[in-house]
């Protein structure tokens, strides 16, 4: 007679979850070395990456979480990380999920500076404002341009960073010589989205730096010292300018005019606008950017439009007897004139580039009237042709010009 087997009750299921408790970290493990396999190679290799996608929104893409290969970001509320490795568009972070098993998604930072846009609203961060912006965009709506760090309502200083505090000693020794001096002339004798700095915060002796793309080399950036942020317009020949420009010794050239200058917090400080000659050069202050940008907004809003202008295409600059010394310095060949408008730079493509304007060309008629100052050849481009007397060199020039009308 065979006796059946005995097997202690319960033992197979105290067992098999003990079993599978051990085979849980050994898996665990396995699929953590899989996954990093899969995920990232050893040896990026970009010969073997995918055709550069085309994203949707006009996003650009980004290099991937193994910054190996670009893949299009993934857009706030989409899923971010995981085995694919899908990173966050810029300016977004991928949050931790509400509850576990759910997915992580892509959002706003939850710590981020507040900034102001140009609707005169201050968002909680830089990322809101752009959500706040894409929804416009959907609805067809005006979208608002950030102008700076901070709540709207705050008019005051804010407080340098550490690069300009801490290495900004030029200035520091300016603020100790200025008071015993009489006159200065610090010229010598022979830096996504930039928010809007205030151009009152400036110091004598700042470092500062000049971006653009001056004759078509892009990413160029030219650095030097505040000379003085209350250069008058008059001062300049403009005779109903209201505006005190900022003086740099800056390079400034066609293609960085009309582009950011910056100080050492990365704070657009002033627009990059005149060259007169090597170490004196001029940028209109952000102070009087931030009241354009609102207003522009406005008339966004409202479906207001600017009214038409006349374009020559010359920076220029009142001739003066102390210029044209310092001219005659730098250019052997200058004219013997001590009154007129002196073209800093013609730009290139422009009316006055057509009619044969030069750089450092003197002005000195414009339809038979006597040119000198600024004001004087703005008042002549009423006139839909422009006959110019100019001197260059040794030479007396008759030029005519036809002003660009642009919107």
């Amino acid at each position: 007679m065979i006796r059946p087997q005995l097997r202690p009750a319960g033992l197979g299921r105290c067992l098999l979850p003990g079993l599978l408790l051990l085979l849980v970290p050994v898996l665990w493990a396995g699929a953590a070395r899989l996954h990093t396999q899969l995920a990232c190679p050893a040896v990026c290799q970009p010969t073997r990456c995918p055709a550069l996608p085309t994203c949707s929104l006009g996003t650009t893409p980004v290099l991937d979480l193994c910054r190996c290969c670009r893949v299009c970001p993934a857009a706030e509320g989409q899923v971010c990380g995981g085995a694919q490795g899908q990173p966050c568009a810029p300016g977004l972070q991928c949050l931790k999920p509400l509850r576990p098993g759910l997915p992580s998604t892509c959002g706003c930072p939850t710590k981020g500076g507040a900034v102001c846009g140009s609707d005169r609203r201050t968002y909680p961060s830089l990322c809101a404002l752009r959500t706040e912006n894409r929804a416009a965009r959907r609805l067809g709506n005006i979208s608002a341009v950030p102008v700076q760090w901070g709540d709207c309502g705050d008019t005051g200083s804010r407080r340098a960073g550490p690069l300009r505090r801490n290495y900004n000693f030029i200035a520091a020794v300016v603020e100790k010589v200025a008071p015993s001096v009489v006159h200065m002339q610090l010229w010598g004798a022979d830096l996504p989205v930039l928010m809007l700095g205030r151009s009152s915060d400036l110091r004598a002796g700042e470092f500062v730096v000049a971006l653009g793309s001056p004759v078509s080399l892009q990413n160029t950036a030219t650095a030097g010292i505040v000379s003085t942020k209350q250069r008058k317009g008059k001062e300049l020949g403009m005779k109903d300018s209201d505006i005190d420009y900022v003086q740099i010794d800056a390079a400034i050239n066609p293609g960085n005019s009309g582009g950011p200058l910056v100080n050492l917090d990365g704070d657009v400080v002033g627009v990059n606008s005149l060259r007169v000659t090597e170490g004196i050069s001029f940028a209109i202050p952000s102070d009087r950017v931030r009241p354009f940008l609102e207003e522009f907004h406005k008339r966004q809003l409202t479906g207001m439009v600017f009214s038409n202008k006349k374009y020559l295409g010359l920076q220029m600059l009142p001739l003066t007897m102390p210029l044209s010394k310092e001219l005659k310095i730098h250019y052997p060949d200058f004219p013997d004139v001590s009154s007129g408008v002196y073209v800093c730079k013609v730009v290139e493509g422009t009316a006055a580039q057509s009619s044969g304007l030069r750089d450092h060309d003197v002005i000195v008629r414009i339809n038979g009237k006597p040119i000198t100052t600024t004001t004087d050849v703005l008042e002549a481009l009423d006139s839909d042709s422009l006959s110019m007397a100019v001197l260059r060199g040794k030479d007396n020039l008759l030029l005519t010009v036809i002003p660009e009308v642009i919107n």
